[in-house]
């Protein structure tokens, strides 16, 4: 059985690392799949769920489960309860530690050469063993669990260190206890420190889940967009019923102001349509009957009646969803350097610290075993992995979230690193750079039968190529009793077909020529509409031209502008199309591109796009998402311009929902905003502790006689991963 669950506790890679090893030596599960970040797991287990969550708790992590996506109040309820929690605690381990420290400034400390004072010591440190243990016991348990999974994380660097202070200081009372004279440096107990690391930590999580929750809203968002219920009609009644409730072929009346439930049909009725969360794009959407409508867009005044198509998982906006998810748990390769470092942390820092005292020990001033065990504590807990486990995570996680929101779907993070790579950008022409809905203009009938019209209608309705679909609405769809047979698609041609009349051709120049129909007396008007950017679709009859047409794909009225804007960023912009040489010419006149390569079939598409690879080009390859899709796949990264179609969002790198060529040029600025925020955060992350350890481990001692005090050292390393999260979160302002 699948179980999908919200996680908690699990703060960065090292973390999820943790909580794989223990899920993977647990009997309890069978597979699963953690999902960082939006910190939710999938698990496949025979056990009920309480079980499975019993197995999460032992690997050190709790857990809550999702019944559906209805469950997201209750999550964020527990995500709130969870950062309170946190905050209290942060705030009672605070105050115990100033307490102590104040106790200690105004020289009230316990004299532990005194009976009176061994008692004192004592009960304060039984006191801060509670708050420790009521304050960080998910800590100790973690770190427990890390340590039987050979599994260490940040908890382990924390427990070691706040245990350790615990311990010494409690040591030292045990030999005060036993008559030892202790000298008067190493009479200090650090039950403060112990505390007041705890709060510091504490605090620094509590803030990091608060910053944190702001890099998730892009999906919470579209998880509200759906209405939970919907008006269905049955039977001429309607009534208002769950969304989980609606099949395919209900109908449902959707008022005006009202979110559209699922995706489906207009049946009746008009109006216009918000589709903002869909493609980025603020003006309405007129819709008619006939027309698609998508889940999670808003209805405008009209009220209309849909016929439900897709339900559940199936409806584009559920598509994007987990395609966000799945963008924002992948990692570039840029990440995955900082993995494997964070993979080793660890075990390095405890090696240091070790290190570290055994220096103290060997060469250090008296009391040599204080200041060792002081600098051991400070460089466990100044350390910090969890500011590169999430330095990359987080950048992705906003950065796709925020594209989204523009009408952008990155679907892997490599995209997102390899746009700063890119050197050229070719564009698909119909339906990328044009509007990909083309209108036959002109047409020039070389035969005066009657019937011709009709026929050339009845053979284009078996194509689905938008050119012949222009032809046929052109001739008015007339089909009736026209018999078809032997019809055959030649790709990148025309087409065949046998008809009453004979063998009918309708193609372009190529296909003509190569069945030896004779072109000569259209070759005027050919030249002619070409050069007004045109597109030509040839008829013959028996192998006897008998009509030319031409046809206009308007240019997209914001084309011009965004292929200007990638050639004024540095980018070779190339128009790679199937037309003939003068219609693909004029439109990229009409656009400024002076790169354009023509006449090229779909199979060849890919072909291009590799020779520009082989010179040494980064390409970007822009095109439908569907008869693009070998070049797409080819290009170092694939645009897709679609309107949320399954085969669009699974076809390319980056699916462009709004259709407009100004996503590209928005995708390439938010992919290099992002890449130079993760080296932000990794370079702040390296020099934090490369400059943190060192100086924990007493380096400026020689020069200063100052060791940083372990209390400073835990509201540091707190701060690390605050600064590395809010970092990331200043993408979400970036202004696309």
């Amino acid at each position: 059985m699948l179980y999908r669950l919200s996680l908690q506790g699990v703060k960065c890679a090292g973390c999820v690392r943790s909580l794989e090893r223990g899920l993977d030596s647990s009997d309890v599960v069978n597979d699963f799949s953690v999902n960082f970040a939006d910190r939710s797991l999938t698990v496949d287990s025979e056990q009920p769920v309480e079980a499975v969550i019993s197995a999460i708790e032992v690997a050190g992590y709790g857990a809550t489960e999702i019944r559906g996506e209805d469950d997201l109040e209750q999550i964020e309820k527990a995500e709130h309860q969870h950062y309170q929690n946190t905050l209290n605690k942060s705030f009672v381990a605070l105050a115990l530690g100033a307490l102590l420290m104040v106790q200690g400034w105004l020289g009230y400390m316990p004299d532990i050469t005194q009976t009176s004072g061994i008692a004192s010591g004592a009960g304060t440190g039984l006191l801060t063993l509670l708050v420790m243990i009521y304050c960080a016991g998910h800590i100790y348990r973690g770190a427990l669990s890390s340590t039987r999974n050979l599994n260490f994380n940040m908890d382990t660097l924390i427990a070691l260190g706040t245990g350790a202070a615990w311990v010494y200081s409690t040591g030292l009372l045990i030999v005060a206890s036993l008559g030892v004279d202790l000298p008067e440096p190493a009479r200090h107990l650090y039950y403060e420190a112990s505390v007041m690391i705890v709060g510091f930590i504490l605090l620094g999580q509590a803030l990091e889940a608060r910053a944190r929750k702001k890099t998730g809203e892009a999906v919470r968002s579209l998880l509200k967009l759906q209405p939970a219920t919907a008006l269905r009609i049955r039977n001429g009644v309607e009534k208002e019923v769950s969304v989980s409730l609606l099949a395919p072929g209900d109908q449902v009346r959707v008022r005006p102001g009202e979110s559209i439930p699922v995706d489906g049909v207009v049946i009746t009725g008009e109006t216009h349509i918000d589709e903002s969360m869909l493609t980025g794009e603020s003006l309405p959407v007129h819709k008619i009957e006939g027309e698609s409508v998508v889940g999670g867009t808003l209805n405008g005044s009209g009220s209309i009646l849909i016929q439900v198509e897709q339900i559940g998982a199936q409806t584009v906006l559920a598509q994007i969803i987990e395609a966000v998810r799945d963008a924002q748990n992948s990692k570039p390769e840029l990440g995955k350097l900082a993995d494997k470092i964070a993979a080793v942390f660890v075990p390095v820092v405890i090696f240091i610290a070790l290190l570290t005292g055994f220096i103290w020990i060997s060469a250090g001033p008296e009391p040599s075993v204080t200041y060792a065990v002081v600098t051991m504590m400070t460089v466990l807990i100044i350390a910090c992995p969890c500011a590169l486990g999430l330095a990359t995570p987080m950048s992705v996680m906003v950065a796709v979230g925020k594209a989204a929101s523009n009408g952008i779907l990155i679907r892997n993070a490599d995209a997102l690193q390899l746009a700063q790579s890119l050197t050229t950008v070719v564009l698909d022409k119909t339906g990328t750079v044009t509007q990909g809905k083309p209108v036959v203009t002109d047409v020039k009938y070389f035969s005066d039968e009657p019937w011709l019209p009709s026929v050339i209608a009845a053979v284009e309705s078996h194509s689905e190529h938008p050119l012949a679909q222009a032809i046929k609405v052109f001739c008015n769809g007339g089909t009736e009793n026209q018999a078809i047979t032997d019809f055959e698609s030649l790709a990148g041609a025309g087409i065949r077909a046998g008809t009453a009349q004979g063998e009918i051709l309708v193609g372009n120049a190529a296909l003509m020529e190569s069945e030896a129909v004779l072109l000569a007396e259209s070759d005027d008007l050919a030249v002619n509409w070409s050069e007004q950017a045109k597109s030509l679709a040839y008829v013959a009859l028996n192998k006897k031209l008998v009509a030319l047409f031409a046809i206009a794909d308007p240019v997209k009225q914001d084309s011009s502008e965004a292929i200007e804007e990638l050639q004024d960023s540095g980018f070779k912009v190339v128009l790679l199309s199937g037309d003939n040489q003068r219609t693909a010419d004029a439109i990229a006149r009409q656009v400024g591109i002076t790169d354009v390569i023509a006449e090229v079939k779909p199979d060849q598409k890919q072909d291009h796009i590799r020779q520009l690879q082989q010179r040494g080009e980064c390409v970007a390859m822009v095109g439908d998402g569907v008869n693009d899709a070998p070049a797409l796949a080819q290009a170092d990264i694939g645009y897709a311009i679609g309107a949320g179609s399954d085969v669009a969002i699974s076809s390319s790198d980056v699916t462009l929902m709004s259709g407009s060529l100004r996503g590209v040029y928005k995708a390439i600025r938010m992919s290099k905003a992002t890449v130079t925020n993760i080296k932000q955060n990794l370079f702040g992350a390296f020099i934090y502790n490369a400059v943190a350890i060192p100086v924990a481990a007493g380096v400026l001692f020689p020069i200063s006689g100052l060791l940083l005090n372990p209390a400073i050292a835990g509201a540091a390393m707190a701060m690390s991963s605050v600064t590395v999260v809010s970092n990331a979160n200043r993408l979400r302002m970036l202004k696309l």
